[in-house]
């Protein structure tokens, strides 16, 4: 896990992003060995904090772009490392899960994402509740 605010404080998930992280991690391991970064979900009672003010109810979670090195470091979509294919697949096992509400990352050549301000380095997910 990476994120802000430090020492895990934003990792408070509802069940129902638990339920749809663990679902895409489990399809994702049969798919690709390389481990991919869960970062900041919501703080818990659903507190504001800064760059992040969608992320309020546990539903929301940014995950980062998938490197072709498979390092656990950040990588914007137009670095060399960048692994389109896999970051694709990836989107894609969320979107096929059903639970989501939308993607926000702004490499727009990957289908079923939304374009939004400071999303090149991680896309952002949002899950539907009760699913």
């Amino acid at each position: 896990m990476y994120g802000t605010p430090d020492q895990g404080a934003a990792q408070y998930a509802h069940p129902d992003m638990m339920t749809l992280i663990m679902s895409v991690a489990s399809r994702w391991q049969y798919a690709d060995m390389r481990k991919f970064g869960i970062g900041n979900l919501s703080l818990a009672g659903g507190t504001k904090f800064p760059k992040h003010e969608t992320h309020r109810s546990g539903l929301e979670v940014d995950v980062r772009a998938i490197r072709k090195d498979g390092k656990q470091s950040p990588c914007n979509r137009y670095h060399a490392q960048y692994d389109y294919d896999a970051t694709k697949r990836l989107i894609t096992l969320f979107i096929m899960s059903g639970r989501v509400k939308n993607i926000l990352f702004n490499d727009l050549h990957v289908p079923g994402v939304s374009y939004y301000t400071d999303h090149d380095d991680h896309f952002h997910v949002s899950a539907l509740r009760g699913i």
